[in-house]
């Protein structure tokens, strides 16, 4: 599983459901939701 840091619950957090997709830059990005508090949830990863 992906981890994020969810900043409504203020701890880092396993995503349900990460998706792949790349920022504007062309960064490499996962979202999801947080289990706890369903926000939405990023973690931003290197370039490919």
């Amino acid at each position: 599983m992906v981890e994020g840091y969810c900043v409504k619950c203020k701890k880092t957090v396993e995503m349900n459901d990460p998706q792949e997709t790349t920022t504007k830059r062309g960064t490499t990005m996962f979202k999801g939701k947080c289990p706890d508090c369903g926000t939405t949830v990023c973690r931003i990863g290197g370039k490919k």
